[in-house]
């Protein structure tokens, strides 16, 4: 029971209590005297009754009309006259008249006894009857009832405004109460709130005070160790000179792209600066360091235009550098090749070398199944001919994925038919509880189409199509609604990836969210996922909970890793969980540098209540090692291939489904 509903029984007992020790002290301290009063009422009736019936006792019918007059004149329950001699009623009058104002139970109650009197009437020296009268308590209980009345209303007036009072006193003072409730809440969901002003009551102040403090601390440490972590990340996998990823990132990152079917296909860029030793003797360090910083200026401005930030850009040694990339058309290379090589010039131009060309460039494309160590040969000795050549750039495709014009007409037409018919291919992959296997956290939803003759493509060779075209929204809604009408099936909880630009502004979210309006029974079991590469702003992800919230679904991230300088926000988004980059994961238990990566990771997100899960887990090994360090869940190859879900109808009613980011569809 509420305090509130506490404190008005209490008030209400406490009245009730007041009121009737009141009513029956003042009952009995008025019923003597009411008593005493009916008493004088009757004797005075009697002896003015008796004094006029001397004159008149030999007359009946004065005698009559003299009763009737006086008992018709008061409140009286019996008056008669009585023969003394022979105990002969001469005359009587009686009644038992009831107030309607008074309740019978209230008569009861207050049990007033009536009032008698008498007197003798005489002939001269002779005693010739007896008149007796019996007062009627009517108006006493009338009196003792008006007064129980206005005692009660007064009582209760005094009681609703003493109730009012105490209730705004109350609210006002336990408020700190409510920021407590909210601050404890806000911890639950990973979210640091101080109480901004503090109560002036001494003891709720100091309270206040001590959560402040508690919470000031909790965040402190929490930043503390995410900003520990961050360096520890700076430290073993980016470049301190230009701020780039390092070779142990990029050896990472191309070891898990090859080995990923649904994303494995792209290019390798190498760059290499000419003559970088001489370069160092014969302009010094400084400006060598210079030239560098500029060549990292340039490959991201590239990596930003070209390829959305997509694909990872390292310096693997010395002066070289390579970029990872998404497939593009060959014309884009082209044009690519060309920005770089203007670039560099520009190099050349501002006196930050004095070689040319400054650099060599080399582009490989790669497949899903090739080798990390086949793929860099392949462009080292592509890299070798340009600089043998002296030009500028040096480039090998392999003739089975050339893209043509043809391809592009194709894709459209094949991807605009499929989301004109909502007919992705529905696959998905369970999440598995660390140390309790046989727990399904959710199901991840993936998407394929169904070429012409057959064919399942995976979602590596369409969704670079998808972004190329513009199509990413379009999808994000298509495979939401599928998703819907697979939930209503099942009573499982699904996670589904949804592209950046679904959420980039409340138009788009708006139009990803309509589904869920009318299938709001399965939001709740219904995740969304942003790939980390594509949050947007902290505000922004903050505002994008908010509405998600209200849909009444969750918000995760997946493949986390790259950008660890996030983690300071995750307290205040309330995320559902995070799930860790496959990159970090793959021979987790044989490379140490990985293993206290993830140990970092985990103790930040830790602190926060924040599961933490592993993507494409492969190996027992792997498994093993992330159970020692205490991941809450993992998902992968280990634990069995994808499987298909049955086709919807399109026709059926929309329940619930989930988007999609760039890499699990």
């Amino acid at each position: 029971m509420s305090l509130y509903k506490q404190l008005l029984i209490g008030i209400c007992l406490f009245t009730l209590v007041i009121f009737c020790g009141n009513f029956f002290v003042s009952l009995e301290s008025s019923r003597e005297q009411y008593r005493n009063q009916l008493s004088a009422h009757a004797q005075d009736a009697a002896t003015a009754l008796g004094v006029s019936l001397t004159a008149n006792i030999d007359d009946p019918t004065m005698v009559e009309l003299m009763v009737s007059s006086i008992f018709d004149s008061g409140y009286f329950s019996r008056i008669r006259v009585v023969d003394i001699k022979t105990g002969k009623v001469i005359q009587e009058r009686s009644d038992a008249p009831q107030s309607a104002d008074v309740p019978g139970w209230f008569a009861d109650l207050v049990h007033i006894n009536p009032g008698q009197g008498d007197a003798i009437v005489s002939r001269g020296w002779e005693q010739v009857a007896r008149v007796e009268v019996v007062s009627h308590p009517m108006f006493a209980l009338a009196r003792l009832w008006n007064n129980m009345i206005g005692s009660l209303i007064w009582l209760i007036s005094c009681s609703a405004l003493g109730l009012l009072g105490a209730m705004w006193l109350l609210r006002r003072q336990l408020r700190p109460l409510n920021y407590i409730v909210e601050q404890a809440t806000a911890i639950s969901r990973r979210e640091f709130l101080n109480v901004p002003a503090l109560p002036k009551t001494p003891e709720f102040r100091r309270v206040i005070e001590t959560i402040n403090m508690m919470v000031t601390q909790l965040k402190a440490l929490f930043n503390e160790q995410a900003q520990r972590t961050e360096a520890l990340r700076q430290e073993a996998y980016n470049d301190s000179l230009t701020g780039l990823s390092n070779r142990r990132a990029f050896d990472i990152h191309l070891q898990s792209r090859l080995s990923d079917e649904e994303n494995a296909a792209g290019h390798l860029i190498l760059i290499r600066l000419q003559d970088l030793a001489g370069l160092n003797q014969r302009m010094g360090g400084a400006k060598t360091d210079e030239l560098l910083k500029a060549v990292g200026r340039i490959m991201t401005h590239v990596q930003g235009r070209y390829f959305h930030g997509d694909g990872l850009l390292a310096r693997v040694r010395g002066g070289e550098f390579a970029l990872v990339t998404p497939t593009i058309l060959p014309q884009e290379m082209d044009t690519l090749m060309g920005t770089l090589a203007s670039q560099f010039k520009t190099l050349y131009e501002t006196g930050l070398s004095d070689v040319t060309p400054v650099a060599h460039f080399a582009h490989a494309d790669f497949y899903y199944g090739d080798t990390p160590q086949t793929v860099l040969i392949r462009a080292d000795n592509l890299l070798a001919m340009a600089e043998t050549e002296m030009s500028y750039f040096a480039s090998q495709s392999r003739s089975l994925v050339v893209i043509t014009d043809d391809d592009h007409h194709t894709w459209y037409h094949r991807l605009a038919a499929v989301m004109q018919t909502e007919s992705f291919e529905l696959y998905s992959q369970p999440v598995y509880q660390c140390n309790s296997r046989q727990v399904i956290l959710h199901h991840k939803i993936l998407a394929r189409i169904k070429a012409e003759n057959g064919e399942i493509i995976p979602a590596g060779r369409f969704m670079p199509w998808i972004h190329r075209l513009g199509l990413g929204k379009r999808m994000d809604q298509v495979m939401l609604k599928q998703t819907l009408r697979e939930m209503a099936k099942s009573t499982d909880n699904v996670a589904l990836s949804i592209s950046g630009e679904s959420v980039a502004d409340d138009v788009s979210l708006d139009a990803l969210l309509s589904p869920l309006k009318s299938a709001p029974q399965l939001a709740s079991r219904l995740t969304l996922e942003l790939d980390e590469n594509e949050l947007p702003d902290p505000e922004r992800v903050s505002a994008i909970m908010t509405r998600l919230k209200e849909a009444g679904c969750n918000l995760g991230i997946q493949h986390f890793g790259g950008r660890f300088h996030l983690i300071g926000n995750l307290p205040q988004w309330g995320l559902a969980w995070i799930k860790v980059d496959g990159s970090y994961i793959r021979n987790i238990n044989k490379e140490e540098d990985k293993k206290l990566f993830i140990q970092a990771i985990y103790w930040a997100t830790r602190q926060i209540n924040l599961p933490l899960i592993a993507e494409r887990v492969e190996t027992m090994g792997e498994l093993a090692e992330l159970e020692k360090i205490g991941l809450y869940g993992a998902m992968g190859r280990f634990f069995g291939e994808v499987s298909s879900l049955p086709q919807p109808s399109p026709t059926l009613l929309v329940q619930d489904a989930r988007p999609h980011p760039a890499e699990n569809r």
